[in-house]
């Protein structure tokens, strides 16, 4: 196999195992009855705090109407709540309330405990190179 087949089997590979491990883990949450576009605004907030629509559509990666129709759903489940904008009087800010810190804490929890338990039926060497895979794989996403 030539270097530059093995390398797009690699990358092949790479990308559907990221992607198979990507879904089990988005299957491990707090609830069913909210979706995945839901719970990723929910992580965004989370991760980035307080934002206005247009900023966490930006961050979300989608139109603000239709980021403006996740957080209406999002509001209405009581998991973010809006507050007026400090300086611009057309906006608003958009942040976690309560019980969606407490959803989204527990889908991390559920996430993170079904991971620790496929980690602990590996041995100590294939854990010791996964570890080095993230800490590569965190590099190439630029983080």
């Amino acid at each position: 196999m030539s270097e530059g087949a093995h390398e797009r089997s690699l990358a092949s590979r790479l990308r559907l195992s990221v992607v198979r491990l990507n879904r089990k883990l988005r299957a491990q949450r707090a609830g069913e009855s909210i979706s995945l576009t839901q719970i990723s605004a929910l992580s965004t907030l989370h991760k980035c705090g307080p934002l206005t629509p247009g900023q966490l559509a930006a961050k979300e990666g989608v139109q603000p109407p239709s980021m403006t129709r996740v957080i209406a759903a999002l509001e209405e489940l009581g998991h973010v709540k809006r507050k007026p904008h400090p300086t611009d009087g057309r906006q608003a800010i958009v942040e976690l309330s309560t019980i969606g810190l407490s959803f989204i804490e527990d889908t991390i929890s559920a996430r993170e405990a079904w991971l620790d338990q496929q980690l602990a039926g590996l041995s100590g060497e294939e854990r010791e190179v996964l570890s080095e895979a993230a800490e590569i794989i965190d590099r190439m996403a630029g983080n």
